[in-house]
């Protein structure tokens, strides 16, 4: 990673508030911005927070989408994709949110836009895809989807709300305050209700090629770094019968 402050964490009340730190790039999602954001999901899997607010810093961008000077796999990042979150995640936006980001958007559970927020998904225009946004089928109405990923059209924290991509439309300035205090009266209700919750949920909503696709790796990678693979592989050169850890 060239820069760890790519993404910054910081724990205030049980909330974990994780921060997309790029401003001068529009947070644009490059390489450093996907390490930052796994290591977030990680500490805040392992630690006691008990809901997380994901935001970008300054006001003029959630986030532009990806660096196209060096874009990462966005799957890798995506939690409940790249990397399995159980607890609640909210998304603070303000300003431009577009391509990746919007798929960042979706996976979170609920959404808080300043009334500056513009939604955008650009990639039929610039002649490539992950396919991940198509899981937003299954999130909001069909024809309002499709419109929104082939079109590439702007769309308005307004209407995002109006089609339930957002929970709660705010004035300029006040979206992280607000993810917040939601955040805070989640983070006093009972953990054990809310992860079940969330993943009966995940468990309903049905997933798309490229979602399923991500899931499989993340879980397939997980087992190419696990002690389990170095233990197997050492032993089948050893010659010796495996020792495995179970992990």
């Amino acid at each position: 990673m060239t820069d760890p402050n790519a993404v910054l964490y910081e724990s205030r009340d049980r909330v974990a508030v994780i921060t997309i730190n790029r401003p001068a790039k529009a947070n644009a999602l490059n390489a450093d911005v996907a390490e930052g954001l796994v290591a977030a999901w990680r500490r805040f899997n392992a630690g006691e927070d008990r809901v997380a607010v994901v935001t970008g810093a300054g006001e003029k961008a959630f986030s532009g989408g990806a660096d196209l000077d060096a874009p990462p796999e966005l799957r890798r990042f995506m939690p409940g994709v790249g990397i399995a979150v159980e607890k609640p995640v909210i998304a603070a936006v303000s300003g431009w949110c577009v391509g990746g980001a919007c798929v960042l958007v979706q996976m979170c559970d609920l959404c808080i836009a300043s009334e500056t927020a513009r939604f955008s998904y650009p990639e039929a225009k610039l002649g490539f895809t992950g396919g991940l946004i198509t899981a937003l089928a299954t999130r909001i109405p069909h024809k309002v989807a499709m419109e929104f990923i082939l079109m590439g059209e702007p769309m308005t924290a307004e209407r995002a709300y109006q089609i339930g991509f957002v929970n709660k439309v705010v004035p300029a300035g006040q979206h992280l305050a607000e993810a917040e205090e939601w955040a805070r009266r989640l983070a006093g209700m009972s953990p054990l209700v809310l992860a079940t919750l969330k993943r009966f949920v995940g468990r309903t909503l049905p997933k798309g090629p490229s979602e399923q696709a991500g899931i499989a790796m993340a879980e397939i990678e997980a087992v190419w770094g696990s002690e389990d693979y170095r233990e197997g592989l050492a032993a089948f050169k050893a010659k010796r019968t495996p020792d495995f850890p179970g992990r």
